[in-house]
């Protein structure tokens, strides 16, 4: 399949998306075969809250959309892939540099494809945890995605 964008420039353009750079988001790394990626949330002027710590919605955005851009890219073209749900829990203050990693195992899309192969959706959940520097729990975010194969092509030779 080929790919609309390599990882690392992905990686680069999102640095300077300016709904995280003005959040103080970066994306530090996504690697090359679609199955991982870090990012990191810096305490800031404009992403504090009334008490000084991250504001929630900052907190969320850094997690928003690596589950399905992970998960679409490793796929490939056939496939649809939507964010359908996601909840976040609060679990400390974040009070300086935040970080969340996303995983995405071979498994868990040799899951998604089997489910899939029907044509049937699939709704997967995914987890990530918000971590400070020194590895204190900020914040879980799960988010369900919307997978389906894309329909067949239908022939392209017109009717006689």
């Amino acid at each position: 399949m080929p790919r609309v964008v390599k990882p690392g420039t992905l990686c680069r353009l999102m640095r300077w998306w300016p709904p995280y750079r003005f959040a103080g988001i970066r994306v530090l790394h996504i690697s090359d075969d679609w199955g991982s990626a870090r990012v990191r949330l810096r305490l800031g002027r404009l992403n504090r809250n009334h008490f000084g710590t991250h504001f929630g919605g900052s907190l969320y955005s850094m997690c928003d959309p690596f589950w399905a851009l992970l998960v679409l890219h490793r796929l490939g073209s056939g496939y649809v892939v939507w964010d359908k749900a996601a909840e976040i829990e609060y679990v400390s203050p974040g009070r300086g540099d935040v970080f969340a990693e996303f995983v995405l195992t071979e498994d868990r899309v040799d899951r998604i494809r089997e489910e899939t192969a029907s044509g049937a959706k699939s709704l997967p959940w995914f987890d990530c945890v918000v971590t400070a520097a020194d590895g204190t729990v900020v914040a879980r975010v799960r988010k369900q995605l919307y997978v389906r194969r894309k329909p067949a092509r239908l022939s392209s030779a017109s009717p006689a």
